[in-house]
C-alpha cells in the first residue's frame, strides 16, 4: 500500500497518521523511528529535521527515535543500523524516514508505504532496506545525469514536511498510547 499527501494539505498530517496506522497495524507500543539523511545538504535534511521534531517532545512521541541533526544517520550506515535495530527493539514496528527524488510536479509530497526504505534508491545506490513501513518526502527533482538536486532545495519546504511527518507520529503515539 501506498499513500501520499501533499505537505500544503491541511489534512496531511492526519492522513498521514491514518495511513501509518493502517500500515503498522495495532501497536502495542510506539513503534521504534529512524531518520535517515545528512544536514550537508538541505534536501538530505527531512529525516534528521523530523527525527529532531521528534525527540524534542512537543509531538508528543516518547519512544526511540534514531537519526537527528545532532546525531545523524546517513544511507551508508543502515547497514550496521538495521542489525542494531533488530537486537535493541526485537518485536518493535520501524518507521524509516527519508528524503526522496521525483518528478517536479511530485515534490512536496510525503508518501507512506508498506515497505521497508531503500535508502540511497534515487542517487541508484544499492543499499540494505531498513524498516517495516517507510515514509517518504519528495523534495527534489530527479536530475537526468543521474544526481539529484537536493542542493538545491527550499529550508522551507524541507522543514514544513518534517513538520507534518513529525505531528503525524505524534499522533500515531498518542493514539495507540491511549488504546
Amino acid at each position: 500500500m501506498e499513500f501520499a499527501f501533499h505537505y500544503y494539505n491541511t489534512m496531511a498530517e492526519t492522513g498521514l497518521m491514518m495511513a501509518l496506522t493502517r500500515c503498522l497495524g495495532t501497536l502495542d507500543r510506539p513503534p521504534v523511528i529512524l531518520c535517515v539523511g545528512s544536514d550537508l545538504a538541505v534536501g538530505d535534511s527531512l529525516g534528521p529535521l523530523a527525527g529532531t521534531l521528534l525527540k524534542d517532545g512537543r509531538s508528543g512521541f516518547g519512544g526511540y527515535v534514531y537519526g537527528t541533526l545532532r546525531r545523524p544517520v546517513t544511507a551508508k550506515e543502515v547497514k550496521y543500523v538495521n542489525a542494531f535495530l533488530k537486537n535493541t527493539h526485537p518485536g518493535s514496528k520501524i518507521v524509516a524516514i527519508d528524503a526522496a527524488v521525483g518528478e517536479e510536479e511530485d515534490i512536496g509530497l510525503i508518501k507512506a508505504i508498506d515497505a521497508p526504505l531503500r535508502p540511497g534508491a534515487g542517487a541508484n545506490k544499492r543499499l540494505p532496506r531498513v524498516g517495516d513501513v517507510c515514509i517518504l518526502g519528495i523534495v527534489a527533482k530527479k536530475s537526468p545525469m543521474g544526481s539529484s538536486l537536493l542542493h538545491l532545495t527550499r529550508l522551507g519546504t524541507v522543514y514544513a514536511m518534517a513538520r507534518t511527518i513529525a505531528g503525524a507520529v505524534g499522533a500515531l503515539a498518542l493514539q495507540s498510547a491511549a488504546l
